[in-house]
């Protein structure tokens, strides 16, 4: 069912105007299950592309409890304080027992969210690997679209899944806690390998010595990789969002990978790889939903299902099976 043409000019007009309840109902279009809904959303999303790809994208990633919302809020503060609009999409977990989530971050982000120059979605991941939403890469757009010039997206946590975000955004930054070097065998190497830069966070009070000795610690680590860009070497800062110290350092980071990666092309380089990977990531979801709808593949499923968790087939076999199926005239 195709939307009405003036329900979507008039959604898009309103979005290119700031208005924020626009953007959140589009937001919920996208991120339908139903058809009507999602194809709704496409259509404003495809009116609005002219419109994208001007802001800055900063993926942020890091483990549980290192303060990840309380520095994005801290940056996002400052950001809109230098003139920016500032979206940050906040993916929170889903349960894989229910579905649910919390959907906390607007609240651990309040002075951010008062802000008339800011906006918060927190998503649920929907059981997506790599710490993004399903949808994560639409939503940007359309905040783009909307005048934020700078989106910032707060990862699920960090993990060798934890990278997908890494592969949608110009600048992909790891938070990390002060404390020993033990610390590096809890990090995988994959991160490191994808971060544009590692901020060791919480470096205040008693925390600002063991932050400095991490700091250095782990660019001994970076030393040891290849970097990504042969414009770029990632760094590593000390920042604190309680005292506000090295935020601003964090920000010129950014500001100077960009400017680098511009000089080479590089960053044009880097959104087009972006594109075509994202393409084929939806050409994957739609066959994989093809398939499980097809009729004569979704009438095996459960049988199938049922041989292969008695042993009395292989995983192997029965995939072959539903392949023949759904390829079958």
């Amino acid at each position: 069912m195709t939307p009405p043409a003036d329900r979507v000019a008039a959604t898009c007009e309103a979005i290119r105007g700031g208005d924020r309840r626009a953007l959140a109902r589009t937001i919920t279009l996208l991120e339908s299950s139903r058809d009507d809904l999602a194809s709704e959303g496409q259509a404003i999303l495809e009116a609005l592309v002219p419109h994208t790809g001007r802001a800055v994208r900063v993926g942020v990633t890091g483990p549980p409890g290192v303060g990840k919302s309380s520095f994005i809020e801290a940056l996002g503060l400052m950001l809109i304080e230098a003139g920016h609009r500032v979206a940050v999409l906040a993916i929170d977990p889903s349960s894989p027992v229910t579905g649910g989530s919390i959907l906390g971050d607007k609240t651990r982000m309040e002075r951010l969210a008062r802000s008339e120059h800011a906006f918060i979605r927190p998503s649920p991941s929907g059981g997506t690997l790599g710490g993004v939403a399903q949808r994560t890469r639409e939503v940007m757009l359309i905040c783009e679209a909307a005048g934020y010039d700078v989106v910032i997206v707060e990862t699920v946590g960090i993990g060798q899944s934890e990278v997908r975000v890494a592969g949608m955004v110009d600048f992909f930054l790891v938070l990390l806690q002060p404390g020993s070097g033990d610390e590096l065998q809890g990090i995988k190497k994959g991160v490191l390998e994808l971060a544009d830069g590692l901020v060791v966070h919480k470096a205040d009070g008693e925390l600002a010595r063991a932050a400095e000795r991490s700091r250095a610690q782990f660019t001994g680590a970076l030393a040891l990789l290849r970097p990504l860009s042969a414009a770029w070497s990632p760094r590593v800062l000390c920042a604190s969002a309680h005292t506000g110290a090295g935020i601003a350092d964090v920000w010129t980071m950014i500001r100077e990978q960009r400017a680098a990666l511009d000089a080479t092309g590089e960053a044009q380089q880097r959104r087009r790889d972006q594109a075509r990977a994202w393409m084929w990531s939806l050409v994957d979801e739609g066959l994989q939903r093809a398939f499980r709808s097809h009729p004569k593949v979704s009438s095996r499923i459960e049988s199938l299902e049922r041989e292969v968790e008695s042993l009395r087939t292989t995983p192997a076999h029965a995939a072959r099976e539903l392949l023949g199926a759904f390829l079958s005239r």
